[in-house]
């Protein structure tokens, strides 16, 4: 699938969580990886964990367009994972959508 950088949306998406519910709220965003980056329109999918506070993870992902971020947002895994997670994490998703101003290299 050959796109635009123009049209790629990256995401870089907060999660917080109880230290109590850490190891859950982990292996619950884990389920995430896979099934995305096997989605059509994904260019990268991958979870990181803030050093200085473990209670937070941050999920990066890059699509090949808006159209692609939207298919992604509706996908059955998405919303069965959200189920479990939503009632562990201290406050909704933090999402902000970008475009890429690099090369990737």
């Amino acid at each position: 699938m050959q796109t635009l950088k123009s049209d790629e949306q990256h995401i870089i998406c907060e999660l917080c969580c109880e230290t109590s519910n850490r190891e859950k709220v982990k292996e619950l965003i884990l389920e995430f990886v896979g099934p995305a980056r096997l989605e059509e329109g994904c260019i990268y999918y991958d979870l990181y964990q803030k050093i200085e506070d473990t209670n937070t993870f941050y999920i990066l992902d890059g699509w090949v367009n808006e159209k692609a971020v939207a298919e992604h947002a509706q996908h059955s895994n998405v919303a069965r994972v959200m189920e479990h997670l939503r009632p562990l994490l201290l406050y909704s998703p933090k999402i902000t959508l970008s475009h890429r101003m690099s090369d990737p290299s």
